[in-house]
């Protein structure tokens, strides 16, 4: 199994698969209330039949190119994910999101995390349009489409049941080009020497 380093604090991006359902709910079980705070997951997995088939979903999708799941680990215990709920290369655009228990919330490992799928969807599957879908109210959320370079692009009124209520959902999103010139600039900020010599 690959696992994608996020830093030198030990977090790193991995795949998740169906053999690790266990491991799964374990993790979504300590972090229900929080997270199902904006996000469903934890109504869609509730024992371990239910997280076996919510990765087996994943990985179906997977295997069709149509969807991605990974989880972020620090020392090896999985403590969020970051997904691609679709992915269509045909048109070009996928829809991106995450989640992370509350004790590991914070830290910048969501927005690591996404910057390494998106950058991933950019450069190498040339995915054009990533977009973000996010309850108004879930302003972390928020601040990670901020992070990414998104843009607000407006609000879905009352399009999703959710718990008994119908709730909005803002979208943002970030394009190819934006996301390169952003990625060039942080480059640019980080070594500017480099920059100035033309081998950024």
């Amino acid at each position: 199994m690959f696992a994608i380093s996020l830093g030198d604090d030990g977090a790193e991006l991995t795949p998740l698969a169906p053999w690790q359902a266990g491991e799964f709910l374990a993790h979504i079980d300590r972090g229900r209330e929080f997270i199902g705070a904006h996000v469903g997951l934890p109504d869609i997995v509730t024992d371990l039949d239910t997280a076996r088939a919510h990765l087996v979903r994943y990985a179906d999708k997977a295997a069709r190119d149509a969807g991605y799941l990974y989880g972020i680990r620090v020392d090896g215990l999985l403590v969020g994910g970051v997904l691609f709920v679709t992915f269509d290369t045909a048109s070009g655009v996928a829809e991106a999101g995450c989640w992370i228990e509350p004790v590991y919330a914070g830290r910048g490992l969501v927005t690591r995390a996404c910057r390494a799928i998106l950058d991933w969807a950019v450069e190498r599957r040339g995915i054009h349009r990533v977009e973000w879908h996010v309850a108004p109210e879930n302003t972390p959320s928020i601040a990670v489409a901020r992070r990414l370079g998104m843009t607000r692009e407006g609000v879905l009124r009352e399009n999703y049941p959710y718990r008994g209520r119908r709730a909005d959902t803002e979208i943002w999103s970030v394009l190819a080009p934006e996301w390169r010139a952003a990625k060039a600039a942080s480059q640019a900020a980080a070594d500017p020497a480099q920059a100035a010599s033309g081998t950024a």
